[in-house]
């Protein structure tokens, strides 16, 4: 048992936070089991219903690192690879909108290697193939003296 106010009061926040946690666990595995039991039943439009709402849980429990980013879309991607297989169209989760990468001006300022630098490499290339091959050289036998 905690010995001190400060230990008290950390193992009243612990308890607390687990508590917390086990039923964001718990919400996680609901949330797929709903999209679970709606693929069962056959309906394409109630899975795809059950499974955005899905993919919104999934993501907000990932956030708080309840449970790990891959593990959550490796969830996804199993549930939406279900509904897809159910008929034809794949399920769309826009849960999170992602961010279109944008160019990195310091790789913009980059210029291409010089011409001068290309041609002496190719060069370089050039006369290592059109060097005759070196024979092996032939390792010294030491005999022994009899």
């Amino acid at each position: 048992m905690a010995n001190t106010a400060q230990a008290r009061k950390r193992a009243r926040q612990n308890e607390a936070q687990r508590q917390h946690n086990a039923s964001l666990r718990s919400e996680f595995r609901t949330a797929i089991k709903r999209v679970r039991a709606a693929i069962d039943s056959g309906d394409k439009a109630a899975a795809a219903t059950a499974f955005q709402a899905c993919v919104s849980t999934l993501d907000s429990i990932a956030d708080k690192k309840v449970y790990h980013k891959n593990k959550a879309a490796r969830h996804k991607s199993r549930l939406s690879a279900a509904i897809k297989a159910m008929t034809g169209s794949a399920p769309t989760a826009a849960a999170k909108p992602v961010k279109a990468a944008t160019p990195n001006k310091a790789a913009a300022a980059k210029k291409p290697a010089a011409p001068e630098v290309a041609a002496t490499e190719a060069s370089v290339a050039d006369a290592a193939a059109e060097a005759p091959a070196k024979k092996p050289r032939a390792s010294k036998k030491v005999d022994d003296a009899e």
